[in-house]
């Protein structure tokens, strides 16, 4: 097996719920960057709050990480756009050197005293839109598979910006976060494709729900390939 090599963590982020500008919905998607050690837990960063927890936080979505070469494509595409630096999306982590292209799913990886394991890709929202001040951020975001991903604690520990993440295992028949993404965006997936995502090793429980789900309504309506 091939290990990813080791990236630094550049910044570590939590939020506080609070109002965004011109919206009468919360959101923690504002996050400030933490200095010193931070604990870990099962179901995230301590002092990291959720607005709304059936879409966000849990134990199967306790950390987010999104890469700051999306930041940079994302402020090549909307020059105009807000908040398009470190931390400014939500993320918890932010880091340089890998990514959806060579992180998988089921990936388990080393940061600081905690162990984390890649269990879905992140799906974008509407918050992402009102937070950059520009609407077609997030459906460029979901076209272009660059929303990041969610890891799930398997250790509690601790860490600190400036903490590498190192890459520990990669389960048999692991697949990208990039091919995962591609094969969901497919407008008529082959059934025998979704099987292959749902099947997944470390897959989250709600997406091989979701994808079963899909394959039973294409071939209940006859619509797969």
């Amino acid at each position: 097996m091939e290990l990813i090599a080791p990236v630094i963590v550049g910044g570590i982020f939590t939020g506080r719920v609070g109002m965004l500008p011109g919206e009468s919905r919360g959101s923690a998607i504002a996050k400030d960057s933490r200095s010193g050690p931070c604990l870990v837990g099962l179901d995230g960063i301590e002092g990291d709050e959720h607005a709304d927890p059936r879409a966000h936080g849990g134990d199967e979505k306790a950390v987010h990480l999104f890469p700051v070469e999306h930041h940079e494509a994302l402020a090549r595409a909307f020059p105009e756009a807000r908040h398009l630096e470190p931390g400014g999306l939500g993320e918890n982590l932010s880091t340089r050197g890998i990514t959806e292209d060579i992180a998988c799913i089921g990936d388990v990886f080393a940061l600081g005293t905690a162990r984390l394991q890649i269990g879905q890709p992140r799906t974008p929202c509407w918050k992402i839109d009102a937070r950059c001040g520009v609407e077609g951020v997030a459906a460029h975001v979901a076209e272009h598979g660059i929303a990041g991903w969610y890891f799930r604690v398997l250790a509690a520990g601790e860490c600190t910006a400036g903490d590498a993440l190192i890459h520990l295992e990669r389960p048999q028949g692991a697949i990208s976060l990039a091919r995962f993404n591609r094969s969901l965006r497919a407008q008529r997936p082959a059934l025998q494709a979704l099987d292959l995502l749902a099947s997944a090793p470390g897959l989250a429980p709600e997406w091989v729900r979701k994808i079963r789900d899909r394959m039973a309504w294409l071939q209940n309506h006859g619509d797969s390939p």
